[in-house]
């Protein structure tokens, strides 16, 4: 009877102790978010050297490269807000921002656009630096 009453109580502590697994896909959506995080401040930037570029575009071969440096920027502007829309369609509030558990199918997409928001991310940057690059030769 002692060996039965000491196993059950340490069944019951182990499962007490016993750490809680999570869901590795809340791990990757805070990886994702994260991205998205470092990203987002970037488009006041690009906002701002857009305006810096806009009056130096004309017709001469330089302002083609001006233009060019613009358009850029302003296509990675909107990749980002094209991501944005596309993953708030994809994925509902909870599971965004409380950890609710994902369902295979989306487990599939939350890796698709972390996939997608690293490569925009590095855009953005390229971008940005070749329009700064660009702006400081003057």
């Amino acid at each position: 009877m002692k060996k039965i009453t000491f196993l059950f109580l340490f069944s019951i502590l182990i499962l007490s102790c016993k750490e809680e697994k999570k869901d590795p896909s809340a791990e990757q959506m805070k990886e994702v978010l994260a991205v998205h995080d470092e990203v987002m401040p970037k488009m006041g930037t690009i906002a701002k050297l857009v305006g810096q570029l806009k009056p130096k575009v004309d017709s001469t071969a330089q302002g083609k490269v001006y233009e060019k440096a613009m358009k850029d920027l302003q296509e990675s502007n909107a990749e980002m807000m094209d991501w944005m829309q596309r993953f708030g369609n994809r994925f509902d509030s909870d599971e965004i921002m409380n950890g609710k558990a994902l369902t295979p199918e989306k487990k599939r997409w939350l890796k698709e656009e972390k996939q997608k928001i690293e490569a925009l991310k590095q855009n953005v940057e390229v971008h940005i630096s070749e329009a700064e690059a660009l702006l400081d030769v003057q």
